[in-house]
């Protein structure tokens, strides 16, 4: 029976997440707390994995209770904590020098910085997948593709690539539940450079999108939607969430169940 294995948010976006028993949908359909901050530079772009190598040498960590951060260089011992919503400016003093440029650190409690803003629902992959994806690369553990992939829902009890079918054709809406929250599967989420790099190391594994395209491609089950692939550097489900969901909470150990599949109106 599919089910929910972890949960994951990431209070900034591009730096580390944390695992969570539980979340709060948003009126968005984003989860509370994933992706609810992000770094600008004085351009209002964001400083991220794809713009800043040194976004990978951040150590993050963030109590959700308390609203309290720690910081760190990785490879340094000292660690440095502050609260972020009382001492916002000293944490951007501390990324600034980090980084070298002036930096902002700005939330957005509505919908946070979501990748995919047509599809700001918690993205969904299953923990078979990881593993099956990890095994195509012999020197990246599970744990590690955890990481590079940097999903929100992890769905276990079911084998690699079954949330394939949480997305239909292009004209086709698959909507499912988990506990008692309804969501929409969109489409197959487009990977960037992140997942090639090394989380911790930013190191790029050599030849890694062309490996991934080609044993995505080979392993893809018959019964994938292949229309939804312009190309195979796709992985985890992009989803939305119905608006009476807003307020429901996602527990680990909360059952996943595919409810209808129907043509999308026009």
């Amino acid at each position: 029976m599919p089910y929910v294995a972890s949960i994951h948010i990431y209070p900034v976006k591009s730096l580390d997440g944390i695992a969570v028993d539980r979340a709060m949908i948003l009126p968005s359909g984003a989860l509370e707390g994933d992706r609810s901050f992000a770094i600008f530079d004085d351009l209002g772009q964001f400083v991220n994995g794809k713009r800043n190598s040194g976004v990978h040498f951040l150590r993050f960590w963030f109590d959700p209770e308390n609203r309290t951060v720690s910081l760190k260089i990785q490879g340094t011992e000292e660690e440095f904590f502050f609260h972020i919503d009382t001492e916002r400016s000293e944490i951007e003093s501390w990324l600034s020098n980090y980084f070298g440029f002036h930096v902002k650190l700005v939330e957005n409690l509505l919908v946070g910085f979501p990748d995919d803003t047509a599809s700001p629902g918690p993205t969904a992959i299953g923990t078979e997948t990881i593993a099956e994806v990890a095994s195509w690369f012999p020197r990246v553990s599970v744990s590690e593709m955890r990481q590079r992939l940097r999903a929100n829902i992890e769905i276990g009890g079911v084998p690699p690539f079954w949330e394939d079918q949480l997305f239909g054709e292009a004209d086709e809406i698959v909507r499912f539940k988990i506990g008692t929250a309804i969501f929409e599967g969109i489409n197959p989420c487009q990977r960037c450079i992140v997942p090639a790099r090394h989380p911790q190391t930013k190191e790029t594994y050599p030849s890694f999108q062309k490996i991934f395209t080609a044993k995505r491609k080979e392993t893809m089950p018959e019964w994938v939607k292949k229309s939804r692939f312009n190309h195979f550097y796709r992985l985890s489900v992009n989803t939305r969430v119905l608006p009476q969901s807003a307020g429901t909470i996602v527990t680990v150990g909360d059952r996943v169940e595919i409810l209808s599949i129907s043509k999308a109106k026009v």
